[in-house]
């Protein structure tokens, strides 16, 4: 079949249409390697494609090239670059350039970025000169690995926005104790000089921050980036970071327009932002330091928000394993808020299904424990599970059995578990045998007024567990999430 299509190429036939057909086959690695081996070293007749009139053939001719990786391509494929009169192609021998090590061509590339950056093009050709500066750029990152700002701003007042579960977000507001605050739908508001209060709390799920003189920009690429630009982005930055511009950033848009409209509205204004700000702010999809997040709000508007990834999130940094069934950290978090008032300092906790340990973890550090078990009939979870109790330096004894077959030489205070739920080898009848049984189980291993703390998926199967158990009694029952149909249910033990 390649053979074939490359014969065609050879003797003239459809040349641009055949190229394209080449590319398509050669996406399979086992093809590639056999068509360069089939060229055998000759490669004359793809130099003779790079000099078409056809500005098309160059451009699959230069791309193919590329996927091949030929080394001493490379030289060609340069030299086609600078020669080529095609903007719209230019970007295309830059994509190829990059499958090679490109070092050598860096300060020529940096000359060209210079053109590029500091002339005025006619609008025509903008859209293929932001594509090549787009390239260019994420080359030379690539190649230079600028290192990214240290944040400083711990003292700097600003305007954060936690977003956290909507239902349970005084949850967090409770924990903010010497800063401004209040709840709104999506969390919590806040305006602090003191991050340092505000970055451990383990119950919100982002931290972001608003630009004190531009909460929304209008539904313009252009406008927008003006904007955000006279907003004082750059000030903001800089009296939080030590070290000069530039500065990385990507745009994330959140909003119904489609995926094709989205890109190209956030390809304009970063474009814009890099113009405004003299390329003290650069565009950057893989080494960025911030995301600009523009939400669409209900008056067709974007709210803009920034997340800072130099300010490095740390809460859960124990997680060094998980699984695919592990639970979110700021669930297990919430959960141990929320049972706070019902948990014992100083208790014997047992996790029956324990996972990669998150539960455990996150109980312990609202209201510490004596002594901790962990309990999975999964042997990889228990490997995890241990790997992440050492890294948060935690005692805690992990076994690998089934919770019905596990026996211990005392009772317990509390059991603490995300309850398994249907799916992969777990059908909806053998989920629901598993809460019958569970409570069954439970009632063996519990001391008198234990407490029993689920985080579950079916708080239906909780209550028909229980029925008919004059030993049990439901205290707290809260919804995490009616879409996802989470809950979290308090019960007690009382004999």
């Amino acid at each position: 079949m390649i053979r074939d299509i490359y014969d065609c190429i050879l003797n003239g036939q459809d040349v641009r249409k055949n190229l394209i057909e080449l590319r398509k086959e050669l996406k399979e690695e086992s093809n590639k390697n056999a068509f360069t081996y089939f060229l055998a070293g000759d490669y004359s007749h793809f130099y003779k494609l790079l000099k078409s009139e056809d500005a098309k053939v160059r451009k699959n001719a230069a791309l193919i090239m590329g996927e091949l990786a030929v080394p001493e391509f490379m030289t060609k494929l340069y030299e086609a670059y600078v020669k080529e009169d095609k903007l719209f192609v230019k970007s295309d021998y830059l994509t190829a350039i990059r499958h090679y090590d490109y070092h050598s061509l860096i300060q020529k590339f940096k000359e060209r970025l210079s053109i590029l950056t500091n002339n005025v093009f006619e609008e025509t050709s903008l859209k293929h000169i932001r594509e090549e500066i787009r390239i260019l750029t994420e080359m030379l990152i690539e190649s230079e690995k600028p290192a990214m700002h240290r944040f400083t701003g711990y003292k700097e007042e600003s305007d954060i926005i936690l977003l956290t579960n909507r239902d349970h977000s005084k949850v967090t507001l409770d924990q903010v104790h010497n800063s401004r605050a209040k709840t709104f739908g999506a969390g919590i508001i806040i305006r602090t000089k003191d991050l340092g209060e505000i970055i451990p709390i383990r119950t919100y799920s982002e931290l972001l921050f608003r630009l004190n003189e531009v909460s929304s920009i209008e539904d313009s690429s252009t406008l927008g980036a003006e904007a955000i630009y006279k907003g004082r982005l750059l000030d903001f930055l800089s009296a939080r970071h030590e070290g000069d511009p530039p500065y990385y950033f990507r745009i994330e848009i959140k909003s119904k327009m489609p995926l094709d409209k989205k890109s190209m509205f956030a390809k304009k204004m970063a474009a814009e932002l890099e113009r405004l700000s003299e390329r003290k702010l650069i565009n950057s999809t893989s080494n960025y330091e911030f995301e600009l997040r523009l939400i669409e709000n209900r008056e067709g508007r974007f709210n803009v928000l920034i997340k800072l990834y130099t300010l490095k999130d740390q809460r859960f940094k124990y997680r060094k394993n998980t699984i695919a069934a592990s639970i979110n950290p700021v669930n297990a978090a919430l959960t141990a808020m929320l049972s706070k008032s019902y948990l014992k300092e100083g208790a014997d906790v047992l996790d029956p299904f324990c996972g990669v340990g998150t539960m455990l973890i996150e109980r312990n550090k609202i209201v510490p424990a004596k002594m901790m078990y962990g309990v999975d009939i999964f042997g990889e979870a228990i490997e995890k599970a241990r790997e992440n109790a050492e890294a948060d330096q935690k005692e805690i004894y992990f076994i690998n059995r089934d919770f019905f077959d596990f026996t211990h030489e005392y009772l317990f205070d509390e059991i603490f578990t995300n309850m398994p739920t249907a799916g992969g080898r777990k059908t909806e009848e053998e989920i629901e045998m598993l809460y019958m049984r569970f409570f069954n189980r439970a009632l063996e291993l519990l001391k008198d007024e234990a407490v029993i703390v689920l985080y579950t998926r079916n708080n239906a199967l909780v209550k028909k567990g229980i029925r008919n158990k004059k030993e049990y009694s439901i205290i707290e029952e809260y919804e995490l999430s009616k879409k996802e149909q989470t809950y979290v249910v308090i019960l007690q033990v009382k004999r």
